[in-house]
């Protein structure tokens, strides 16, 4: 069920179902999470199960402030604090250290948690509600079926979920993919997952160099598993394939008009204008921004999907760091 989150008592039946132990969507200004109490192991669980995720794949924790993250990690590093005082609240989780005998469950049995302070105000009244009742993290994955395609509207969760679940209506997301993730668990900060911002604005918030994962010497220990890393994620129904611009239009012009009611409906979306000659062809332009085709991305590849695109080709973005975040996840729903 879909409530209007505007409304005090939305947010109270919220606050309710978590404190029983139930889930409930939310919005965030990345993507819509599916939410429950994360030192709840039931509740955790039923996160796990409703998603179909592994249970050894950590699930990020939601705080309200800061000062919440003392009740789940240790030794937080100094430039990890930097990014704190910088990029909360943002899209930016942190893998810290967890404190023994605290969300076990929903970092997937690991030593490290990943930790996030979201900015969208429905996110951050809900987060200060369960506060209030003792309760200081909410684990906050997509609220999609695992390894799908994110949600970025309310009605995208009950798509994936039905009526039976509850959900705090937030509007559309504001940025649509989900946070970058940078690993604070050894002596320098690691990228672990590209997001909205970027590499250089996570080094100017902390004044330390930012790794990428491929940098690491052979002898390091291997990152923490983290949301959203896996080779294949993010995948429509439809079969995805990245292309340059030019092999694209080569591809659309060897299809000519030739394509029939019995033949697979393509869909296109490329930052060139195309004029697919096909009635069996869909084009939707996207935008020379990356934040903006960022903000849109999943919803393009749902639409597809529902309009019964068999085959999604898509130009491959630029390899400007802006570009970063898109690409990564474009790269990972083209993988099967």
């Amino acid at each position: 069920m879909i409530l209007d989150a505007a409304l005090a008592q939305s947010l109270d039946r919220g606050l309710a179902a978590i404190r029983r132990g139930d889930l409930l969507g939310v919005p965030t200004e990345t993507v819509y999470g599916l939410a429950a109490d994360a030192d709840n192991p039931a509740a955790v669980a039923r996160i796990f199960a409703a998603k179909g995720r592994p249970a050894d794949h950590p699930l990020i924790v939601h705080v309200a402030d800061p000062a919440a993250l003392e009740h789940f990690a240790c030794a937080v590093p100094e430039f990890a604090r930097a990014l704190m005082r910088a990029l909360w609240p943002g899209p930016l989780t942190l893998i810290l250290r967890r404190r023994e005998g605290v969300a076990m469950d929903a970092a997937g049995g690991q030593n490290s948690i990943g930790l996030r302070c979201p900015s969208h105000p429905v996110a951050r009244r809900l987060l200060q509600a369960c506060a209030g009742h003792g309760i200081l993290g909410l684990a906050a994955p997509s609220a999609n079926h695992f390894g799908r395609v994110s949600p970025t509207t309310a009605r995208h969760v009950e798509d994936e979920f039905g009526p039976g679940l509850l959900i705090l209506d937030g509007g559309a997301c504001e940025l649509g993919i989900e946070s970058a993730i940078v690993d604070c668990t050894r002596a320098a900060p690691v990228l672990l997952r590209p997001g909205t911002l970027s590499r250089a604005e996570i080094e100017a918030a902390c004044a330390v160099r930012v790794l990428l994962p491929a940098e690491l010497q052979p002898a390091a220990a291997p990152a923490p598993r983290a949301s959203g890393t896996l080779d294949s994620h993010y995948a429509p129904k439809a079969m995805v394939r990245l292309m340059d611009g030019r092999a694209l239009k080569v591809a659309l012009d060897v299809l000519g008009g030739e394509l029939d009611a019995s033949d697979a409906l393509i869909a296109v979306y490329a930052r060139r204008e195309l004029r697919p000659r096909s009635r069996r062809v869909l084009f939707r332009r996207m935008p020379d921004d990356a934040r903006a085709t960022a903000q849109q991305l999943f919803a393009v590849l749902r639409d597809f999907d529902a309009q019964g695109a068999r085959l999604i080709w898509i130009e491959t973005p630029p390899a400007d760091p802006e570009w970063l975040g898109v690409r990564d996840r474009l790269e990972r729903a083209s993988t099967r």
